[in-house]
């Protein structure tokens, strides 16, 4: 692989947690929908039986507030959860849809009711002009809550994902960490830290970021099934495959997304042994560390100095 590819991993996908919010915001939008449309229900019924003919203004505006606070409050909850789990741009209906339903539905929960008021013959001119000017500026205003101006998408997030990785290992400010990509990003990081940490050698004493893994099926742009990726093309578990190469955010852009469970063993098999890594580079402590060595060094000198008592 060459160098100048560009530095992506696997498409950012919702976590469970994620999804589970997501799906209970939507619920919650969606009965502040229903009673944003029972609303208008109502008010189409009052209207039918001549209610407002002689007035009751209080009555009709209170309906209309009524419904553009439900219609908004469901908007803005349809709009958390799709922050949540957004949809694809690259599948436009949906992505449309699933963005813009909160404006889709306010417009059905107002404009009926507009509607009828503005072409009521029968309705007190007065109440008329109140009612049909204050519905439409709130039908205007909620549908304007409902629309989403830039909607968030898997595509970008996968972008800020790799932006997040690449901040992180680079020690810069994680200005791209938003908490929907952080976590994913943080794995990213951890993984490339860890394949760096078990590849050193004379030649490379901080490591590598050159991992290997089995190519995918049939010269396909990703595997249809994960794998994990290896420290060197030698190691038991890649023999007689195809087997690609690059850092691991490559191998995470075809798939490869975990690190193998076997490095002491692809260690040996590779040349980067633990010996001789602690030669290079012997392993920090945690500051942490040394209290609770010397606690158990001291506990030891103890029983050897006074052994127990026998009962």
């Amino acid at each position: 692989m060459t160098d100048n590819k560009p530095d992506v991993t696997k498409d950012w996908q919702a976590t469970q947690g994620q999804k589970s919010s997501a799906t209970r915001l939507r619920l919650f939008a969606a009965l502040s929908w229903i009673v944003a449309i029972g609303g208008e229900i109502y008010g189409v019924i009052l209207l039918r039986q001549n209610k407002f003919d002689q007035g009751h203004l209080p009555l009709i505006i209170g309906l209309l507030v009524g419904i553009a606070i439900f219609a908004i409050a469901g908007n803005l909850l349809w709009k958390a959860a799709n922050r949540h789990d957004p949809a694809r741009a690259s599948d436009a209906a949906r992505f449309f849809f699933q963005n813009q339903l909160g404006a889709i539905i306010t417009l059905i929960a107002f404009l009926p009711l507009v509607f009828l008021i503005l072409t009521d013959k029968n309705m007190d001119p007065q109440t008329k002009k109140v009612a049909g000017g204050l519905g439409a500026a709130l039908a205007v205003l909620a549908t304007v809550m409902g629309i989403s101006f830039k909607p968030p998408s898997v595509e970008q997030y996968t972008q800020d994902m790799n932006a997040c990785a690449a901040q992180i290992k680079s020690g810069q400010p994680t200005t791209a960490c938003s908490p929907d990509v952080a976590a994913q990003a943080q794995a990213i990081a951890t993984d490339t830290a860890a394949v760096a940490a078990a590849t050193r050698d004379a030649s490379h004493p901080a490591g590598q970021d050159v991992v290997y893994w089995i190519a995918p099926e049939n010269g396909a742009a990703k595997s249809t099934e994960p794998h994990v990726f290896h420290l060197c093309a030698g190691v038991s578990p890649l023999k007689d495959k195809t087997v690609n190469s690059g850092s691991v955010t490559e191998a995470y852009a075809q798939n490869a997304v975990r690190i193998t469970k076997q490095i002491d063993m692809e260690q040996k098999q590779c040349g980067f042994t633990p010996h001789n890594q602690h030669q290079l580079n012997p392993p920090a402590l945690d500051p942490v560390q040394p209290l609770v060595l010397s606690r158990g060094m001291a506990r030891k000198r103890r029983l050897s100095i006074d052994p127990p008592k026998q009962r």
